[in-house]
């Protein structure tokens, strides 16, 4: 604003310092100062009536007068001392009327300089805007103002009135009371909270921050005192609304929830309208393409904000941005900086030759707007725009810095939650293809997997379920929670569930499996870097369901006990006795039996599911037991029971991954099934051939009685040969012929290829060649050797339903 002078005020003047001297027209000295006597130490005897051109050592030529002989008006000179030594000046010759003689003023040149300085500071004061500024005298009264609008302490004062004149006599008087103060300490006056009630317009009042300093003459006695007026009600609101955007802006690692808190940040504590824009691959977690000038900008307007109803026609939340012309405003945006529209005529000269974007980008009662990019990394990730439509005032510079502020802020959180998402999206894909099918429909049972993945701010863990077909139509179901979160825990997720595949396929009991997980866990956590070798761990449990008997086997280490819900019983807890979290060792793993009925529904899962919020543990596996308890009916699918269990853990985001894994059991029917044993007499081979052939001509299944008999007469001999004991045999029908024969050794079996003179040797060879797969699995009361043949659509019994079981 134009400053306005006014009478100078107490206290000494800088003419004190000025030499002066009359010349005439010939440069003969006719007068001398006594400021001229204390510059040169020359008296006015001694000077006058002498050339001035004997004092001088050289005249700095103007640069705008190169060559002139002529000393130019004003300047800088070097006058000699009466010591000899050179007094560099700045001078000022002024001719005086009606006459040829002159008046040379001149100063030390630090006096002039610091006198220049002095000026263009009080210019520059006076022009400030921000504050209301008032100079007062030794009196207090008013000698120079801004006059800034806005605020009460300085609209309208004048020069050579009071603050009395502007706000009403109390307030004035302790204002008045501030200054005289640091008028008579010194002591500079720093916030002071001022109650500021208008004089003239009656009922109008604010608060207001004063601040004030004391101006002092060059023998530093005081001469007067500055007062800045700020508007601390402003002030109070652009903290605050600093503070919220610190506070609310990147408290979510979701990329959507990041722009629309800052949007609901900047309404309407800064504006009555805004909206926030990002690159769509920023929401897929990549980064954005790096654009320049007009095209489509690949933006997407995700988050919105208004202080009323969204305006009719004006561009929803949830469009893509429209190409854009060629704008300088969009070359600005492009290169990070912050756009002020301070009124609606600006707005539509911008977009003039673009009707079309009008609509889209300028709401209807829209008179002036700030938009600032998410500018972070060197990358325009999206963009923020800020409507005024209610309220008057317009947005100025400073609401244009403060929203740069807020947005540069909110960017680096919507870098961070894009890289979280990007992340996020990597573990869990990696995750999802280490877990298997999430269904699967086998002889034994059917099953469904689910599995959500950790979020809102925490990391994808290493929860995982896996169903393992083992042969006899057995299945092992396996369930099993690392430590830690993070892609570690993911990978070492994936080596775990290959063990226990590998391991399951050589048909141990549980526990022993167990045993030689932990063992692979402890050579883990060895391998480990040193000081992360405690952060490798898990917690497991595996079960082994056999449909010809019905029967589960399982052994935990230290996972949570499975759920089990039993036709026409209550769901219960299975009570396990659980061994160490793997890796711990030292201490064995104990096997729980149950028998598990056709058409039972057993649940294993993971600690997210029955402590979604840390809650406490027992009651969330008592929760859980009754939803299941509930859900259960033999006729509903796996899928449903699935889905309901999860949406029992609320709406919010689980803060841990959730892996969980339910079995509906199947039987085998004993038709399907026919068992014999035999004593230890190499005579009873013949008996068990002609056993299996008249079993398999009852399943109407001669077209494998064959390969059938020859592999019942090897498997029943090396048995017969090799145990002391009484031998069994078993054939199972279902989509595979399973021959079963059973002895109390524990001898290993081996495949081996047969000299032409071996008189044995031959029969594992030709059961290996005549079967799909063979194996041989260990119990405690001996072992079995097995072998499967697969069976044509038309010789396969049809499935029985768990209502018929």
């Amino acid at each position: 604003m134009n400053a306005s002078g006014g009478r100078g005020g107490g206290g000494s003047l800088p003419f004190s310092g000025v030499a002066a001297a009359v010349v005439d027209g010939d440069g003969v000295v006719l007068q001398w100062s006594h400021a001229a006597t204390e510059l040169l130490d020359r008296t006015a005897p001694e000077v006058c009536g002498q050339p001035v051109a004997q004092l001088v050592e050289a005249v700095h030529q103007s640069p705008g007068a190169p060559g002139e002989k002529r000393a130019p008006a004003a300047g800088q000179a070097v006058l000699r001392h009466r010591s000899g030594r050179l007094v560099e000046v700045a001078y000022h010759a002024l001719r005086l009327d009606g006459s040829s003689d002159v008046l040379v003023l001149a100063a030390p040149i630090q006096s002039a300089s610091d006198w220049g300085l002095g000026a263009a500071f009080m210019r520059a004061l006076l022009a400030q805007d921000w504050a209301g500024i008032t100079v007062h005298d030794t009196d207090l009264s008013i000698v120079r103002t801004n006059r800034a609008a806005g605020t009460s302490s300085g609209a309208g004062a004048a020069v050579g009135g009071r603050l009395r004149d502007i706000v009403t006599p109390e307030d004035a008087d302790g204002a008045e009371a501030a200054l005289r103060r640091v008028l008579d300490t010194g002591e500079p006056l720093i916030d002071r909270e001022q109650r500021a009630r208008s004089q003239r317009v009656p009922g109008r009042e604010c608060a207001v921050s004063l601040s004030a300093f004391r101006l002092e003459d060059e023998e530093g006695r005081p001469s007067g005192v500055v007062a800045v007026f700020t508007d601390s009600a402003e002030r109070e609101r652009r903290r605050d609304l600093r503070h919220e955007a610190s506070v609310r802006i990147g408290s979510s690692l979701d990329v959507l929830r990041t722009a629309q808190d800052l949007v609901d940040v900047l309404v309407p504590a800064f504006g009555d309208l805004a909206w926030a824009s990002l690159a769509d691959p920023v929401l897929e977690g990549d980064e954005p393409p790096k654009l320049a000038g007009a095209g489509s900008w690949h933006m997407r307007r995700v988050a919105a904000a208004s202080v009323g109803p969204w305006p009719a026609g004006f561009g929803p939340p949830g469009i893509a941005d429209p190409p854009m012309p060629d704008l300088p405003v969009l070359r600005r945006v492009q290169r990070g900086e912050t756009v002020l529209v301070s009124d609606r005529a600006s707005a539509l000269a911008m977009a003039e030759d673009h009707p079309g974007i009008i609509p889209l980008l300028i709401p209807e009662n829209g008179h002036s707007a700030v938009s600032a990019p998410l500018f972070a990394r060197g990358l325009v990730l999206g963009a923020v725009a800020v409507w005024r439509t209610e309220r008057p005032e317009a947005f100025d510079q400073t609401d244009a810095d403060l929203l740069s502020e807020i947005a540069s802020r909110a960017a680096l959180s919507v870098d961070n939650a894009r890289r979280y998402t990007r992340e996020h999206r990597a573990a869990v894909a990696l995750q999802q293809r280490l877990l298997p099918r999430a269904t699967t429909d086998d002889p034994a049972a059917e099953t469904a997997g689910l599995y959500r993945p950790a979020s809102g701010g925490a990391d994808i863990g290493g929860d995982w379920f896996d169903v393992i077909p083992l042969p006899s139509l057995r299945v092992a179901f396996v369930i099993g929670d690392v430590v830690g979160h993070g892609l570690h825990a993911t990978a070492t997720m994936g080596r775990l569930r290959t063990a226990v595949q590998t391991l399951a396929e050589l048909e141990m009991e549980p526990d022993e499996l167990l045993t030689h997980v932990d063992d692979l866990v402890q050579q883990l956590a060895g391998e480990a870097p040193h000081g992360h070798q405690e952060a490798v761990g898990a917690t497991c449990l595996y079960a082994v369901y056999d449909p010809v008997t019905c029967h589960c086997a399982l052994a935990s280490a230290g996972h949570l006990p499975p759920v089990v819900a039993r036709p026409d019983e209550a769901a219960h807890v299975v009570e396990v006795s659980p061994g160490p979290p793997l890796g711990v060792g030292g201490m064995p793993f104990e096997v729980t039996e149950i028998d598990l009925p056709p058409g039972s529904v057993l649940a294993l899962y993971t600690n997210g599911l029955v402590t979604p919020d840390h809650h406490d543990l027992g009651a969330g596996i008592r929760h859980l037991t009754e939803n299941l308890g509930a859900l259960y009916r033999s006729d509903r699918p796996l899928d449903d029971i699935g889905r309901a269990l999860l949406a029992t853990t609320g709406n919010t985001p689980p803060r841990d991954d959730i892996a969980l894994l339910l079995a509906r059991t199947r039987a085998v029917p004993t038709d399907n099934i026919a068992s014999w044993e035999f004593p230890t007499d190499p005579a009873i081979v013949a008996d068990a051939r002609e056993a299996a052939t008249r079993q398999l001509a009852a399943w109407e299944l001669e077209d494998v009685a064959f390969t059938t008999e020859l592999m019942v007469s090897e498997l029943v001999t090396n048995a017969i040969r090799y145990s002391r004991g009484p031998v069994g045999l078993r054939l199972i029908r279902d989509k595979t012929l399973v021959c079963e024969v059973s002895d109390p050794s524990n001898t290993q079996p081996r495949l081996r290829r047969a000299r032409t003179t071996d008189e044995g040797g031959r029969g594992l060879f030709l059961v290996a060649q005549l079967a799909a797969r063979w194996g041989c699995r260990y119990s405690r009361s001996g072992k079995t050797i097995w072998a499967e043949q697969p069976l044509t659509t038309t010789t396969t019994p049809a499935r029985l339903s768990n209502a018929e079981l």
